[in-house]
């Protein structure tokens, strides 16, 4: 999940916005218009004349209309790439608004037929994408991906996207739905400057961050601290923890809602080692009220060692960071030999996700902005502002990067082929963050539930969703 929240992730889904997505669809965002879904072209502007310039055929005199959400990553990267469609096609009027609140701001608009042509879709009241998918209020943005890339025309946009991408758009068929524009790097972020104050490095093995975390204890300084109001932060750091005790598999199953997936002997050890953070006082007193601002906040300011977060979190914090507080990310430390994959074992992918409603005027040119958004220039502009990586293979060259992204590309390096990247979090948006994260995770951090407790309440979870005919399932193929 570029929000106050990405995935898209970043804030607390409400519930009532929640429920309404998932349990109750009649009332939702997508009921009143979800019997038209095939039949969205009656209200698109026509067609425009393709060339070389306008390898999508837009429009060039239709006006565009887009929403961005407006969190950690701003919206500046936005207007700055809708500069370069204006200019590429003066006689059209670019629209442009930002919110935090995108289910609430757009269900007014999808319910009367007429939604924005193109959506950043992200943030605490972001749109349940699966639900998007399986009510077909979505376009096929394969046209965007076979279209020539602006910077080489031999080469596909397709084919300029980092590895997986693609895919994370693609629910059950072919069809891409959703772009995911920023590249994020998941992980335990930590201070170099502050692990050296302390004669420390970053643990490699789990006994090594126990020693760690005691011996900051002894110095008045927490070892984690994480955003307890918003506890599905923690899956950043501990579901590529399971795989790398597990093995890639048992997130797999997770993802699929496999019977008994969760009662795999590596989500016990994974949930029984976190749970030890809690029971030998590593935590910072007070984590589980606080946001994830004051969290990182609190992390900033030297009080604790270690937080779970994504790579937006160097721009979303960079007013409370200290000048030499060398900010980077680590992968999950090594639980014992028997683990599966080897340290290095990193979750990245896509974050931030474009969506082109079907029933947009002109969803054409939608696209045609994601496609200017892929160019180098954008590409390079959106990591100069906001420290992170978007999706574009490369397009680093020349740019001098912040301590925290330079260490969210050297982690890529090291972990290799060892990415793992969990869908859960977009298949099942209500189930991930309000149920399994606050829920359960949550409840285990703070103390008031056992990694046994956790896991067979996150079972019932995963079991009622899987039984739950109104929710659409989606599986690794």
């Amino acid at each position: 999940m570029g929000s106050t929240s990405e995935f898209g992730r970043r804030d607390l889904i409400k519930r009532a916005a929640a429920i309404g997505l998932i349990a109750v669809p009649s009332m939702s965002v997508l009921s009143a218009c979800a019997s038209g879904g095939d039949s969205g072209d009656s209200n698109q502007v026509d067609k425009g004349e393709k060339s070389a310039t306008n390898p999508l055929a837009i429009n060039e005199g239709a006006p565009l209309d887009v929403v961005i959400f407006d969190g950690g990553f701003g919206q500046q990267y936005a207007k700055d790439a809708e500069a370069e469609y204006a200019k590429a096609f003066p006689g059209s009027k670019v629209s442009h608004s930002a919110t935090q609140k995108i289910q609430s701001t757009l269900q007014p608009r999808f319910n009367g037929g007429t939604p924005p042509d193109l959506i950043d879709n992200s943030g605490a009241e972001q749109m349940d994408m699966g639900t998007l998918v399986g009510k077909k209020q979505l376009t096929d943005l394969n046209a965007l991906l076979d279209a020539p890339s602006v910077d080489d025309p031999k080469k596909k946009v397709r084919d300029t996207l980092r590895p997986g991408v693609v895919e994370m758009g693609q629910f059950d068929g072919q069809e891409t739905w959703i772009l995911y524009y920023a590249y994020t790097v998941y992980g335990v972020w930590y201070s170099k400057t502050n692990l050296r104050k302390l004669d420390a490095q970053y643990p490699e093995t789990w006994d090594e961050m126990l020693a760690v975390c005691e011996k900051a204890k002894k110095k008045g300084i927490a070892g984690w601290t994480y955003a307890g109001k918003h506890p599905y932060y923690l899956p950043f750091s501990l579901y590529p923890f399971i795989a790398k005790i597990g093995g890639k598999e048992v997130l797999d199953k997770i993802d699929n809602l496999e019977p008994n997936a969760w009662k795999d002997p590596a989500v016990k050890s994974a949930f029984e080692a976190y749970y030890e953070l809690y029971k030998k006082g590593y935590i910072l007193k007070g984590t589980p009220g606080l946001t994830h601002i004051e969290s990182q906040t609190a992390w900033n300011e030297g009080k604790a060692l270690f937080l779970p977060n994504g790579s937006w979190v160097e721009n979303e914090s960079k007013k409370t960071t200290p000048k030499d507080f060398q900010m980077a990310v680590g992968a999950p430390s090594s639980l014992d030999k028997s683990d599966k994959m080897p340290f290095g074992t990193i979750w990245a992918s896509g974050g931030e996700p474009f969506i082109v409603p079907k029933n947009a005027k002109n969803p054409r040119g939608g696209m045609e902005l994601l496609r200017i958004m892929l160019s180098k220039k954008s590409s390079q502009n959106f990591i100069k502002q906001v420290s992170s990586l978007t999706s574009l293979n490369g397009g680093t060259e020349g740019l001098t990067l912040p301590p925290g992204l330079a260490s969210s590309q050297e982690a890529l390096t090291k972990a290799g082929q060892n990415v793992v990247n969990p869908r859960i979090q977009d298949w099942y948006v209500a189930l991930q963050k309000e149920k399994i994260g606050v829920a359960a995770i949550g409840e285990l951090m703070a103390g008031r539930a056992t990694p046994d407790e956790a896991i067979a309440k996150i079972q019932r979870f995963a079991d009622d969703t899987a039984k739950d005919a109104s929710v659409k399932k989606y599986r690794h193929k």
